[in-house]
Protein backbone atom coordinates (compact mmCIF):
# COMPACT_ATOMS: atom_id res chain seq x y z
CA UNK A 1 0.00 0.00 0.00
CA UNK A 2 1.68 3.19 -1.24
CA UNK A 3 0.49 6.14 0.85
CA UNK A 4 1.10 9.63 -0.46
CA UNK A 5 2.73 11.77 2.21
CA UNK A 6 4.15 15.15 1.39
CA UNK A 7 7.74 16.04 2.20
CA UNK A 8 6.93 17.79 5.48
CA UNK A 9 4.85 14.89 6.74
CA UNK A 10 7.66 12.42 6.17
CA UNK A 11 10.22 14.46 8.15
CA UNK A 12 10.59 13.29 11.75
CA UNK A 13 13.50 15.41 12.98
CA UNK A 14 12.43 18.48 14.90
CA UNK A 15 15.24 20.74 16.11
CA UNK A 16 12.98 22.15 18.81
CA UNK A 17 12.83 18.71 20.43
CA UNK A 18 16.16 17.09 19.50
CA UNK A 19 18.39 18.31 16.72
CA UNK A 20 19.97 15.02 15.68
CA UNK A 21 18.77 12.53 13.09
CA UNK A 22 18.56 9.00 14.45
CA UNK A 23 21.49 7.48 12.56
CA UNK A 24 24.72 5.61 13.26
CA UNK A 25 26.62 8.28 15.18
CA UNK A 26 30.39 8.40 15.65
CA UNK A 27 31.16 10.57 18.67
CA UNK A 28 34.47 11.69 17.13
CA UNK A 29 32.58 13.24 14.23
CA UNK A 30 30.16 14.85 16.68
CA UNK A 31 33.11 16.49 18.45
CA UNK A 32 34.74 17.66 15.20
CA UNK A 33 31.50 19.36 14.14
CA UNK A 34 30.98 20.74 17.64
CA UNK A 35 34.38 22.41 17.41
CA UNK A 36 33.24 24.01 14.15
CA UNK A 37 30.04 25.28 15.79
CA UNK A 38 32.00 26.67 18.75
CA UNK A 39 34.47 28.37 16.42
CA UNK A 40 31.67 29.98 14.36
CA UNK A 41 29.23 30.78 17.19
CA UNK A 42 26.59 28.21 16.34
CA UNK A 43 26.80 28.42 12.54
CA UNK A 44 27.82 25.59 10.24
CA UNK A 45 29.87 27.39 7.59
CA UNK A 46 29.70 26.03 4.07
CA UNK A 47 32.97 24.84 2.58
CA UNK A 48 33.89 26.12 -0.86
CA UNK A 49 33.97 23.46 -3.54
CA UNK A 50 37.46 22.34 -4.51
CA UNK A 51 38.25 20.79 -7.84
CA UNK A 52 40.63 18.10 -9.05
CA UNK A 53 43.30 16.68 -6.83
CA UNK A 54 42.67 19.34 -4.17
CA UNK A 55 39.16 18.05 -3.50
CA UNK A 56 40.08 15.32 -1.02
CA UNK A 57 42.48 15.24 1.94
CA UNK A 58 44.69 12.14 1.90
CA UNK A 59 47.69 10.91 3.89
CA UNK A 60 50.08 11.89 1.09
CA UNK A 61 48.76 15.42 1.20
CA UNK A 62 49.42 15.60 4.94
CA UNK A 63 52.94 14.22 4.41
CA UNK A 64 53.52 16.87 1.76
CA UNK A 65 52.44 19.54 4.24
CA UNK A 66 55.01 18.25 6.76
CA UNK A 67 57.66 18.26 4.04
CA UNK A 68 56.94 21.93 3.27
CA UNK A 69 57.04 22.75 6.99
CA UNK A 70 60.46 21.15 7.20
CA UNK A 71 61.70 23.19 4.25
CA UNK A 72 60.47 26.34 5.97
CA UNK A 73 62.26 25.40 9.19
CA UNK A 74 59.11 25.01 11.30
CA UNK A 75 59.90 21.35 12.04
CA UNK A 76 62.89 19.04 11.59
CA UNK A 77 63.52 15.33 11.09
CA UNK A 78 60.57 14.56 8.82
CA UNK A 79 62.61 13.38 5.84
CA UNK A 80 64.72 10.98 7.91
CA UNK A 81 61.69 9.58 9.73
CA UNK A 82 58.88 9.85 7.17
CA UNK A 83 57.66 6.27 7.78
CA UNK A 84 57.48 6.82 11.53
CA UNK A 85 55.68 10.14 11.00
CA UNK A 86 53.10 8.40 8.79
CA UNK A 87 52.46 5.81 11.50
CA UNK A 88 52.10 8.64 14.04
CA UNK A 89 49.65 10.47 11.79
CA UNK A 90 47.57 7.36 11.17
CA UNK A 91 47.54 6.41 14.84
CA UNK A 92 47.28 9.74 16.66
CA UNK A 93 46.28 12.54 14.30
CA UNK A 94 43.58 11.36 11.90
CA UNK A 95 40.25 9.55 11.99
CA UNK A 96 39.61 7.15 9.14
CA UNK A 97 36.71 5.29 7.59
CA UNK A 98 37.40 1.61 6.77
CA UNK A 99 40.60 1.82 8.80
CA UNK A 100 42.90 -1.10 8.02
CA UNK A 101 41.32 -1.84 4.64
CA UNK A 102 44.03 -0.56 2.33
CA UNK A 103 41.71 -0.52 -0.68
CA UNK A 104 38.92 1.44 0.98
CA UNK A 105 40.34 3.41 3.94
CA UNK A 106 40.06 7.18 3.69
CA UNK A 107 40.69 10.08 6.01
CA UNK A 108 37.54 11.52 7.55
CA UNK A 109 39.13 14.30 9.62
CA UNK A 110 41.82 15.21 12.06
CA UNK A 111 41.10 13.87 15.52
CA UNK A 112 39.06 16.24 17.74
CA UNK A 113 42.05 17.32 19.80
CA UNK A 114 42.12 21.07 19.10
CA UNK A 115 39.36 23.53 18.25
CA UNK A 116 40.84 24.04 14.78
CA UNK A 117 40.79 20.29 13.99
CA UNK A 118 37.60 20.68 11.89
CA UNK A 119 39.51 22.66 9.26
CA UNK A 120 41.11 19.52 7.84
CA UNK A 121 38.29 17.12 7.09
CA UNK A 122 36.49 15.39 4.25
CA UNK A 123 32.96 16.53 4.99
CA UNK A 124 31.23 13.56 3.34
CA UNK A 125 33.09 11.21 5.70
CA UNK A 126 32.55 13.31 8.83
CA UNK A 127 28.76 13.45 9.01
CA UNK A 128 27.44 13.85 12.54
CA UNK A 129 23.73 14.00 11.57
CA UNK A 130 23.34 17.25 13.55
CA UNK A 131 24.24 15.63 16.87
CA UNK A 132 26.82 18.41 17.42
CA UNK A 133 23.99 20.95 17.24
CA UNK A 134 22.35 19.29 20.25
CA UNK A 135 25.58 19.46 22.25
CA UNK A 136 26.00 23.11 21.29
CA UNK A 137 22.45 23.89 22.46
CA UNK A 138 23.10 22.11 25.76
CA UNK A 139 26.28 24.13 26.29
CA UNK A 140 24.21 27.26 25.63
CA UNK A 141 22.50 26.75 28.99
CA UNK A 142 25.67 28.09 30.58
CA UNK A 143 27.44 30.58 28.26
CA UNK A 144 30.41 30.87 30.62
CA UNK A 145 31.09 27.13 30.48
CA UNK A 146 30.76 27.21 26.71
CA UNK A 147 33.29 30.03 26.51
CA UNK A 148 35.66 28.30 28.96
CA UNK A 149 35.52 25.12 26.89
CA UNK A 150 36.18 27.09 23.72
CA UNK A 151 39.18 28.86 25.26
CA UNK A 152 40.63 25.55 26.48
CA UNK A 153 40.21 23.87 23.11
CA UNK A 154 41.85 26.73 21.20
CA UNK A 155 44.91 27.03 23.46
CA UNK A 156 48.09 27.49 21.47
CA UNK A 157 46.42 29.10 18.45
CA UNK A 158 45.98 32.78 17.65
CA UNK A 159 42.90 33.06 15.44
CA UNK A 160 43.71 36.69 14.61
CA UNK A 161 47.10 35.96 13.07
CA UNK A 162 46.23 32.37 12.12
CA UNK A 163 49.40 31.08 13.73
CA UNK A 164 50.71 29.10 16.69
CA UNK A 165 50.96 31.40 19.69
CA UNK A 166 51.88 29.40 22.79
CA UNK A 167 53.02 25.79 23.03
CA UNK A 168 53.66 25.41 26.77
CA UNK A 169 50.33 23.71 27.55
CA UNK A 170 50.13 21.59 24.39
CA UNK A 171 50.99 17.95 23.83
CA UNK A 172 52.81 16.70 20.72
CA UNK A 173 49.58 15.60 18.98
CA UNK A 174 48.01 19.04 19.38
CA UNK A 175 51.20 20.64 18.07
CA UNK A 176 51.20 18.32 15.07
CA UNK A 177 47.63 19.30 14.26
CA UNK A 178 48.37 23.02 14.61
CA UNK A 179 51.35 22.76 12.29
CA UNK A 180 49.22 20.90 9.73
CA UNK A 181 46.36 23.38 9.68
CA UNK A 182 48.80 26.20 8.86
CA UNK A 183 49.09 24.61 5.42
CA UNK A 184 45.35 24.09 4.85
CA UNK A 185 42.96 26.85 3.94
CA UNK A 186 39.63 25.12 3.20
CA UNK A 187 37.78 28.35 2.46
CA UNK A 188 34.58 28.58 4.48
CA UNK A 189 31.55 30.65 3.53
CA UNK A 190 29.47 31.93 6.43
CA UNK A 191 25.86 30.74 6.34
CA UNK A 192 22.72 31.67 8.25
CA UNK A 193 21.50 29.64 11.21
CA UNK A 194 18.58 29.71 13.62
CA UNK A 195 20.33 27.46 16.15
CA UNK A 196 20.86 30.22 18.69
CA UNK A 197 17.09 30.81 18.89
CA UNK A 198 16.47 27.29 20.20
CA UNK A 199 16.64 26.20 23.83
CA UNK A 200 16.86 22.58 25.03
CA UNK A 201 13.49 21.44 26.32
CA UNK A 202 15.17 19.39 29.09
CA UNK A 203 16.87 22.37 30.69
CA UNK A 204 18.03 20.62 33.85
CA UNK A 205 19.68 17.89 31.79
CA UNK A 206 21.49 20.50 29.69
CA UNK A 207 22.61 22.34 32.83
CA UNK A 208 23.91 19.07 34.27
CA UNK A 209 26.04 18.53 31.17
CA UNK A 210 27.42 22.06 31.47
CA UNK A 211 28.28 21.46 35.12
CA UNK A 212 30.09 18.21 34.24
CA UNK A 213 32.08 20.03 31.54
CA UNK A 214 32.98 22.77 34.01
CA UNK A 215 34.16 20.19 36.55
CA UNK A 216 36.27 18.34 33.97
CA UNK A 217 37.89 21.65 32.97
CA UNK A 218 38.94 22.16 36.61
CA UNK A 219 41.61 19.52 35.92
CA UNK A 220 43.03 21.22 32.82
CA UNK A 221 46.35 21.98 34.51
CA UNK A 222 46.49 18.66 36.37
CA UNK A 223 45.62 16.09 33.70
CA UNK A 224 47.41 15.65 30.34
CA UNK A 225 45.48 17.41 27.59
CA UNK A 226 44.78 14.25 25.58
CA UNK A 227 43.34 12.52 28.67
CA UNK A 228 41.13 15.51 29.41
CA UNK A 229 39.86 15.58 25.83
CA UNK A 230 39.04 11.88 26.17
CA UNK A 231 37.05 12.61 29.33
CA UNK A 232 35.14 15.36 27.52
CA UNK A 233 34.35 13.01 24.65
CA UNK A 234 33.20 10.27 27.04
CA UNK A 235 30.85 12.48 29.06
CA UNK A 236 29.51 14.18 25.90
CA UNK A 237 28.48 10.83 24.45
CA UNK A 238 27.12 9.82 27.86
CA UNK A 239 25.02 12.98 28.23
CA UNK A 240 23.66 12.79 24.69
CA UNK A 241 22.47 9.26 25.46
CA UNK A 242 20.97 10.36 28.78
CA UNK A 243 19.21 13.24 27.04
CA UNK A 244 17.55 11.17 24.30
CA UNK A 245 16.60 8.42 26.77
CA UNK A 246 14.99 10.94 29.10
CA UNK A 247 13.27 12.61 26.16
CA UNK A 248 11.84 9.24 25.09
CA UNK A 249 10.51 8.81 28.63
CA UNK A 250 9.29 12.37 29.23
CA UNK A 251 8.00 13.71 25.88
CA UNK A 252 4.77 11.62 25.84
CA UNK A 253 4.08 12.91 29.36
CA UNK A 254 4.80 16.48 28.26
CA UNK A 255 2.29 16.15 25.41
CA UNK A 256 -0.33 14.62 27.73
CA UNK A 257 0.12 17.34 30.36
CA UNK A 258 0.50 20.15 27.81
CA UNK A 259 3.45 21.52 29.77
CA UNK A 260 7.20 21.13 30.15
CA UNK A 261 6.82 21.47 33.92
CA UNK A 262 6.74 17.78 34.77
CA UNK A 263 8.65 15.68 37.28
CA UNK A 264 11.81 14.02 36.01
CA UNK A 265 11.77 10.69 37.86
CA UNK A 266 13.73 8.73 35.22
CA UNK A 267 16.03 6.06 36.68
CA UNK A 268 17.74 2.89 35.46
CA UNK A 269 19.60 0.06 37.19
CA UNK A 270 23.18 -0.55 36.06
CA UNK A 271 24.77 -3.99 36.07
CA UNK A 272 28.35 -3.50 37.32
CA UNK A 273 29.32 -7.16 37.19
CA UNK A 274 30.36 -7.61 33.52
CA UNK A 275 28.54 -10.96 33.74
CA UNK A 276 25.57 -11.63 31.45
CA UNK A 277 24.34 -14.24 33.95
CA UNK A 278 24.60 -12.04 37.05
CA UNK A 279 21.72 -11.75 39.51
CA UNK A 280 21.26 -8.05 38.79
CA UNK A 281 21.27 -8.50 34.99
CA UNK A 282 17.55 -9.35 34.99
CA UNK A 283 16.67 -5.93 36.45
CA UNK A 284 19.08 -4.10 34.11
CA UNK A 285 17.56 -5.96 31.13
CA UNK A 286 14.01 -5.05 32.21
CA UNK A 287 14.97 -1.36 32.42
CA UNK A 288 16.54 -1.49 28.96
CA UNK A 289 13.46 -3.24 27.53
CA UNK A 290 11.20 -0.59 29.04
CA UNK A 291 13.25 2.18 27.45
CA UNK A 292 13.36 0.62 23.98
CA UNK A 293 9.66 -0.27 24.15
CA UNK A 294 8.86 3.40 24.88
CA UNK A 295 10.36 4.59 21.58
CA UNK A 296 7.04 4.24 19.72
CA UNK A 297 5.31 6.51 22.26
CA UNK A 298 8.08 9.05 21.71
CA UNK A 299 7.71 8.76 17.93
CA UNK A 300 3.96 9.34 18.24
CA UNK A 301 4.43 12.38 20.51
CA UNK A 302 6.93 13.88 18.06
CA UNK A 303 4.56 13.39 15.11
CA UNK A 304 1.76 15.03 17.14
CA UNK A 305 3.88 18.12 17.79
CA UNK A 306 5.12 18.24 14.18
CA UNK A 307 1.55 18.02 12.87
CA UNK A 308 0.33 20.90 15.04
CA UNK A 309 3.31 23.09 14.10
CA UNK A 310 2.51 22.44 10.44
CA UNK A 311 -1.19 23.23 10.90
CA UNK A 312 -0.45 26.44 12.81
CA UNK A 313 2.21 27.51 10.25
CA UNK A 314 4.86 27.65 12.97
CA UNK A 315 8.48 27.10 11.91
CA UNK A 316 10.77 24.68 13.76
CA UNK A 317 13.23 27.46 14.52
CA UNK A 318 11.94 29.10 17.70
CA UNK A 319 11.39 27.39 21.04
CA UNK A 320 8.41 29.65 21.78
CA UNK A 321 6.50 27.82 19.05
CA UNK A 322 6.56 24.65 21.13
CA UNK A 323 4.50 26.26 23.87
CA UNK A 324 1.81 27.08 21.32
CA UNK A 325 1.85 23.54 19.96
CA UNK A 326 1.41 22.04 23.43
CA UNK A 327 -1.41 24.47 24.18
CA UNK A 328 -3.26 23.41 21.01
CA UNK A 329 -2.75 19.71 21.78
CA UNK A 330 -4.07 20.19 25.32
CA UNK A 331 -7.03 22.38 24.35
CA UNK A 332 -7.73 21.99 20.62
CA UNK A 333 -9.89 24.76 19.05
CA UNK A 334 -13.34 23.83 17.72
CA UNK A 335 -12.14 23.73 14.08
CA UNK A 336 -8.99 21.74 14.89
CA UNK A 337 -10.12 18.51 13.23
CA UNK A 338 -11.15 20.18 9.94
CA UNK A 339 -7.57 20.52 8.73
CA UNK A 340 -6.76 16.88 9.46
CA UNK A 341 -9.99 15.69 7.87
CA UNK A 342 -8.82 17.37 4.66
CA UNK A 343 -5.44 15.62 4.89
CA UNK A 344 -7.11 12.31 5.67
CA UNK A 345 -9.56 12.62 2.76
CA UNK A 346 -6.71 13.50 0.39
CA UNK A 347 -4.65 10.47 1.45
CA UNK A 348 -7.69 8.17 1.32
CA UNK A 349 -8.64 9.49 -2.11
CA UNK A 350 -5.29 8.46 -3.54
CA UNK A 351 -5.86 4.76 -2.71
CA UNK A 352 -7.83 2.02 -4.40
CA UNK A 353 -10.76 0.34 -2.64
CA UNK A 354 -8.73 -2.51 -1.20
CA UNK A 355 -6.12 -0.16 0.28
CA UNK A 356 -8.84 2.13 1.63
CA UNK A 357 -10.32 -0.78 3.52
CA UNK A 358 -6.91 -1.75 4.86
CA UNK A 359 -6.16 1.82 5.94
CA UNK A 360 -9.51 2.20 7.70
CA UNK A 361 -8.92 -1.06 9.57
CA UNK A 362 -5.58 0.32 10.78
CA UNK A 363 -7.24 3.31 12.45
CA UNK A 364 -10.64 1.87 13.38
CA UNK A 365 -10.14 2.58 17.09
CA UNK A 366 -9.29 6.27 16.58
CA UNK A 367 -12.17 8.70 17.18
CA UNK A 368 -10.89 11.94 15.58
CA UNK A 369 -9.31 12.68 12.22
CA UNK A 370 -6.24 14.03 14.01
CA UNK A 371 -5.80 10.73 15.83
CA UNK A 372 -6.33 8.80 12.59
CA UNK A 373 -3.76 10.95 10.82
CA UNK A 374 -1.16 10.51 13.60
CA UNK A 375 -1.77 6.77 13.73
CA UNK A 376 -1.21 6.62 9.99
CA UNK A 377 2.14 8.41 10.36
CA UNK A 378 3.20 6.10 13.19
CA UNK A 379 2.23 2.97 11.25
CA UNK A 380 3.99 4.05 8.04
CA UNK A 381 7.07 5.83 9.40
CA UNK A 382 7.32 4.40 12.93
CA UNK A 383 9.16 1.13 12.11
CA UNK A 384 11.85 3.02 10.22
CA UNK A 385 12.32 5.53 13.05
CA UNK A 386 12.30 2.78 15.68
CA UNK A 387 15.01 0.81 13.88
CA UNK A 388 17.36 3.78 13.62
CA UNK A 389 16.63 5.09 17.13
CA UNK A 390 17.75 1.74 18.53
CA UNK A 391 20.98 2.04 16.54
CA UNK A 392 21.34 5.70 17.51
CA UNK A 393 21.01 4.99 21.25
CA UNK A 394 23.41 2.05 20.96
CA UNK A 395 26.03 4.33 19.41
CA UNK A 396 25.60 7.18 21.88
CA UNK A 397 25.65 4.73 24.79
CA UNK A 398 28.90 3.23 23.42
CA UNK A 399 27.43 -0.27 23.41
CA UNK A 400 29.89 -3.00 24.42
CA UNK A 401 32.56 -0.37 25.02
CA UNK A 402 34.39 0.58 28.22
CA UNK A 403 33.25 4.17 27.67
CA UNK A 404 29.60 3.14 27.62
CA UNK A 405 26.65 1.95 29.66
CA UNK A 406 24.81 -0.51 27.39
CA UNK A 407 25.96 -4.04 26.62
CA UNK A 408 24.52 -6.88 24.54
CA UNK A 409 25.63 -10.46 24.07
CA UNK A 410 25.83 -12.30 20.78
CA UNK A 411 22.96 -14.65 21.55
CA UNK A 412 19.28 -13.92 22.19
CA UNK A 413 19.81 -15.19 25.73
CA UNK A 414 21.74 -11.99 26.46
CA UNK A 415 19.69 -8.97 25.30
CA UNK A 416 20.63 -5.35 25.89
CA UNK A 417 21.12 -4.30 29.47
CA UNK A 418 22.45 -1.21 31.22
CA UNK A 419 26.04 -1.59 32.46
CA UNK A 420 28.91 0.61 33.63
CA UNK A 421 32.12 0.73 31.58
CA UNK A 422 35.33 1.37 33.49
CA UNK A 423 36.35 4.34 31.29
CA UNK A 424 32.95 5.96 31.86
CA UNK A 425 33.18 5.24 35.59
CA UNK A 426 36.62 6.85 35.72
CA UNK A 427 35.29 10.06 34.15
CA UNK A 428 32.29 10.12 36.50
CA UNK A 429 34.44 9.57 39.60
CA UNK A 430 36.75 12.42 38.59
CA UNK A 431 33.64 14.61 38.56
CA UNK A 432 32.13 13.31 41.82
CA UNK A 433 35.25 13.80 43.97
CA UNK A 434 35.09 17.53 43.25
CA UNK A 435 33.33 19.65 45.88
CA UNK A 436 32.41 23.28 45.47
CA UNK A 437 34.09 25.63 47.92
CA UNK A 438 33.53 29.38 47.63
CA UNK A 439 34.08 30.21 43.93
CA UNK A 440 36.10 27.10 43.10
CA UNK A 441 36.42 23.36 43.60
CA UNK A 442 38.45 21.15 45.88
CA UNK A 443 38.81 17.35 45.91
CA UNK A 444 37.52 15.19 48.78
CA UNK A 445 37.41 11.49 49.49
CA UNK A 446 34.06 9.69 49.34
CA UNK A 447 32.68 6.50 50.81
CA UNK A 448 31.13 3.89 48.51
CA UNK A 449 27.66 4.83 49.80
CA UNK A 450 28.28 8.53 49.13
CA UNK A 451 29.48 7.81 45.59
CA UNK A 452 26.56 5.53 44.65
CA UNK A 453 24.13 8.08 46.12
CA UNK A 454 25.69 10.93 44.14
CA UNK A 455 25.58 8.93 40.88
CA UNK A 456 21.92 8.09 41.50
CA UNK A 457 20.88 11.64 42.45
CA UNK A 458 22.89 13.30 39.68
CA UNK A 459 22.27 10.95 36.74
CA UNK A 460 19.47 8.58 37.78
CA UNK A 461 21.83 5.58 37.61
CA UNK A 462 21.12 3.00 40.32
CA UNK A 463 23.87 0.70 41.57
CA UNK A 464 22.37 -0.16 44.97
CA UNK A 465 18.61 0.18 44.75
CA UNK A 466 17.56 -1.14 48.15
CA UNK A 467 16.73 2.39 49.34
CA UNK A 468 14.60 3.08 46.24
CA UNK A 469 10.80 3.03 46.54
CA UNK A 470 10.48 0.71 43.53
CA UNK A 471 12.41 -1.97 45.46
CA UNK A 472 10.89 -1.43 48.92
CA UNK A 473 9.17 -4.84 48.76
CA UNK A 474 12.16 -6.59 47.21
CA UNK A 475 12.68 -10.28 47.94
CA UNK A 476 15.87 -11.98 49.11
CA UNK A 477 17.12 -12.57 45.57
CA UNK A 478 16.94 -8.83 44.82
CA UNK A 479 18.86 -8.04 48.02
CA UNK A 480 21.55 -10.54 47.00
CA UNK A 481 21.61 -9.10 43.47
CA UNK A 482 22.31 -5.57 44.71
CA UNK A 483 24.96 -6.83 47.14
CA UNK A 484 26.69 -8.59 44.25
CA UNK A 485 26.37 -5.41 42.18
CA UNK A 486 27.96 -3.21 44.86
CA UNK A 487 30.83 -5.67 45.29
CA UNK A 488 31.44 -5.61 41.52
CA UNK A 489 31.28 -1.79 41.63
CA UNK A 490 34.01 -1.76 44.27
CA UNK A 491 36.11 -4.08 42.11
CA UNK A 492 35.80 -1.71 39.14
CA UNK A 493 36.95 1.15 41.35
CA UNK A 494 39.98 -0.90 42.38
CA UNK A 495 40.79 -1.59 38.75
CA UNK A 496 40.94 2.11 37.92
CA UNK A 497 42.89 2.95 41.08
CA UNK A 498 40.34 4.93 43.07
CA UNK A 499 39.53 2.47 45.84
CA UNK A 500 41.67 0.51 48.28
CA UNK A 501 40.21 -1.40 51.21
CA UNK A 502 43.35 -3.08 52.54
CA UNK A 503 42.41 -1.94 56.04
CA UNK A 504 39.53 -3.54 57.95
CA UNK A 505 38.67 -0.12 59.34
CA UNK A 506 35.51 0.98 57.56
CA UNK A 507 36.43 4.65 57.95
CA UNK A 508 39.55 4.12 55.82
CA UNK A 509 37.68 2.48 52.94
CA UNK A 510 37.34 5.57 50.77
CA UNK A 511 37.37 6.58 47.11
CA UNK A 512 40.37 8.85 46.99
CA UNK A 513 40.94 11.57 44.36
CA UNK A 514 43.69 10.84 41.87
CA UNK A 515 44.59 14.55 41.68
CA UNK A 516 44.54 16.65 44.84
CA UNK A 517 43.04 20.11 44.39
CA UNK A 518 43.07 22.48 47.36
Amino acid sequence: MAIKLNKDESVFRNELLFTADAKAINIDYTMVNLFMLLRHDGIRPKQRNRAGENAFVEINKLKKAFSILEEEGSISGFTENSDAVEIWMRTNLVNMVFRGNLDKEKISSLRPIHLESYRVRNAQNTRDYFSADQVYLMLGQNPQVKEDLKQFLMEGWDKTTNSISNTRTLDVDSLGILHLIKKFNPGFIESSSSLNQIKPILKQQAELYCDDVRRILVYKREIPRNVLIDYLKTITSFHLSLYIQKLIYLLPKIVTEGSFDIKDDWTIVLDSTDDFESKISKVAIEDADRMYNSIYDYIKATFQINAVLKKENLEKNNSNHLDRALEVLKNPPHDFDVYFKMRWDYILGSLDDEDKELLNSMVKYETSYFDKYIELLVKTRGPYQYKYHVQFIDNLSQKNNERGFIAQGRSKKHPRRFVLGTRLLEALVQIQVLHREDDGFITKSLSIEELTKKIKERYGLIINGLSESRFEDADLNTHLAFKENVDAFKQKLRQIGFYNDLSDAYILQKIRPRYELK
